[in-house]
């Protein structure tokens, strides 16, 4: 019997990849249409393809604001390249809008000619009404600047597991799987470390497993099959520093930076804290971390919060207190106890914006002067500030570290953009990390609970309990020495100045300052915390066309180094960028009589690279 010839195989066309050397996306939706997973997950799959990143997301001001309204528009940005960047993006090359709201609330950003991918299904007349639109923008002409694909996500969604028993709304909301596999395909990122979280965030609803894996590689292949994308597109690996890396959020970093500095020090790490946002996530990461000695405690409110810890402080144990602006006024109190006990205390304060309650989703930098000075009475304590996502690991290893040292409190203060941004972090070698040394006086002979350390200034630190060492402590003021209650006014001087001096004194602990470009010139732009990265940007920009530019970054804030001053006088003018109505200037100003110029932006949300080069323009111009 004659064998027909076979039929010649198919062969699947493969369309042709265009490469970018960075691209911006931005997936915006309702609070509910898991935008922040998609944005999260498209983020891991980047780091996982080797490209550096920075991320940016943008929660609802509203917890329950009505679905398909302007207040419910939920955003995750990416920025992700094949060399080093450092900031979220300016403007976007690409915006995935799932309904009529999120187009109208970023559509603002995306640059001409950019991508705009929509779910057509939901631009339907109530959710256009409920975004203020009077007409439909995909019929009207009013995107005609943009490379629009309407795609029928939810539709899709439906189809795809048509044949399973799941609740329509069930269905529905695995809709952000299929935006993020069509996005994966059209930028070529592997979506296997997707599948593999699906795998292990849905592991006891095994049909949500399947549903969701499904409908990943669904969009996934309809960006690979469908018409409407002539090409995909590619970012290759940066070059980065060899090692190990893996992608993180501020408030991870903080979480596993007191970690570590607790196991460096030998002693048990004890969290007090008071569920708040942006800080909550810290109290979230370390209470899935008993096993390393750690103990988290959510109080009932912001002072309980504080003063557990403070209790801890006082056993022995490294002891950290989470809150934002404010629970920082509720804790200004024990905090000045801490000042008054001289006990080694970490207040982390993840900025957002105020007054008030304010905005509790947004970012800011304004609780600068409240850590410097939101206090009674002469209070220092030491303040540092994180300049990117991954420095808030270092930054609280450096925080335990003084703390111990010289027994006293310590803010940190990060913010929503930090704790929540995300960029690769290369995992440190244990020999890398400082050594944190705790040392309990033990011995009774000579004791007194207030003779201090000669370099130090800092007073012993006894475990209660411990034998002849009992001393008495408590918010009055203190006899030197003894630590009786004194009411004599040169014994009080003498306490004010000496716990002045001791906190003076860190600034030996701080290296000299580091100068990003010319050590002298025309113009140095001087920031703090997460305004690094814009100013980073913008001052390389400014370097690159030949611009007299160089930029300082302050990490220690209290105290300040102590070559800042002659540092800054070495040029002609001084910038400073910050997210608040100028703080830092006023101290710079005050500090160092010197005509400093702040760049003020109170909007909720970091600065852009272009605002700041902007500003450097005009004050080189004269």
């Amino acid at each position: 019997m004659s064998v027909p010839p076979a039929e010649p195989a198919v062969k699947q066309q493969v369309k042709p990849r265009v490469e970018r050397d960075h691209v911006v996306i931005r997936f915006a939706g309702d609070s509910g249409d898991g935008m922040q997973v998609a944005g999260m997950q498209f983020t891991n799959e980047s780091a996982i393809a080797g490209n550096d990143l920075s991320t940016l997301p943008d929660f609802p001001a509203e917890i329950r604001a009505p679905a398909g309204t302007l207040a419910g528009v939920s955003g995750f940005q990416v920025n992700f390249a094949s060399h080093e960047i450092f900031t979220p993006g300016d403007d976007l090359d690409v915006l995935v809008a799932m309904n009529p709201a999120a187009l109208k609330m970023n559509v603002g950003d995306l640059k001409p000619n950019g991508i705009l991918i929509v779910d057509r299904e939901q631009f339907n007349e109530q959710n256009l009404r409920k975004a203020g639109y009077e007409s439909n923008p995909l019929e009207d002409g009013s995107l005609a600047k943009y490379q629009v694909y309407p795609v029928d996500i939810s539709k899709l969604t439906a189809l795809t597991l048509r044949d399973t028993n799941l609740p329509a709304r069930t269905v529905n909301r695995c809709k952000n799987f299929f935006a993020l596999g069509l996005v994966s395909w059209l930028f070529q990122r592997p979506i296997e470390p997707t599948q593999k979280w699906i795998a292990s965030r849905f592991q006891k609803r095994p049909e949500l497993v399947e549903a969701n894996q499904r409908v990943l590689q669904a969009g996934y292949h309809f960006g690979e099959t469908s018409e409407l994308f002539a090409s995909a597109f590619e970012v290759k690996p940066a070059r980065l520093e060899p090692g190990t890396y893996r992608n993180i959020t501020g408030n991870s970093a903080l979480a596993l930076g007191f970690v570590v500095a607790a196991r460096k020090a030998g002693r048990p790490l004890f969290l007090g804290s008071y569920p708040i946002t942006p800080a909550s996530d810290i109290l979230h990461e370390l209470a899935a971390l008993k096993e390393f000695d750690v103990y988290t405690f959510q109080a009932e409110d912001e002072i309980a919060g504080i003063g557990a810890a403070l209790g801890a402080a006082f056993g022995g144990a490294i002891a950290v207190t989470t809150t934002s602006g404010p629970g920082m006024c509720l804790k200004a109190e024990t905090i000045n106890l801490a000042v008054s006990v001289e006990l080694p205390l970490v207040i982390c304060d993840i900025q957002r914006g105020g007054p008030s309650t304010g905005l509790p989703t947004k970012t800011e930098q304004a609780d600068l002067l409240m850590a410097l000075y939101g206090r009674n009475s002469e209070s220092p304590v030491v303040v540092l500030a994180p300049a990117t996502p991954a420095d808030c690991f270092s930054i609280a290893l450096e925080a335990v570290q003084i703390a111990v040292k010289y027994m006293t409190p310590v803010i940190i203060l990060s913010d929503g953009y930090l704790a929540n941004g995300a960029e690769p972090w290369r995992l440190p070698n244990l020999e890398e990390l400082p050594d944190i040394r705790v040392e309990f006086r033990t011995d009774p002979r000579g004791y007194y609970p207030y003779l201090r350390d000669p370099m130090t200034l800092s007073r012993p630190w006894v475990i209660p309990g411990t034998p002849g060492l009992e001393h008495r402590i408590g918010g009055l003021e203190k006899e030197h020495l003894t630590g009786n209650v004194s009411y004599a006014p040169v014994n009080h001087e003498q306490m004010v100045r000496v716990r002045a001096r001791k906190i003076a004194g860190i600034a030996r602990e701080i290296p000299p300052t580091k100068i990003i470009g010319p050590s002298t010139g025309d113009l140095v732009v001087l920031g703090w915390g997460s305004t690094y990265g814009p100013i980073e940007a913008a001052v390389r920009k400014a370097q690159a066309e030949g611009k007299s530019v160089s930029h300082v970054h302050v990490r220690h804030l209290n105290p300040l180094p102590s070559d800042l001053g002659e540092v800054l006088r070495r040029f002609r003018k001084v910038l400073v960028p910050e997210m608040n109505l100028g703080q830092l200037v006023r101290v710079i100003r005050s500090e160092y009589l010197i005509d400093a110029v702040g760049l003020n932006k109170i909007q909720g949300l970091p600065f852009k690279e272009a605002e700041i080069s902007r500003r450097i323009e005009q004050m080189l111009e004269g």
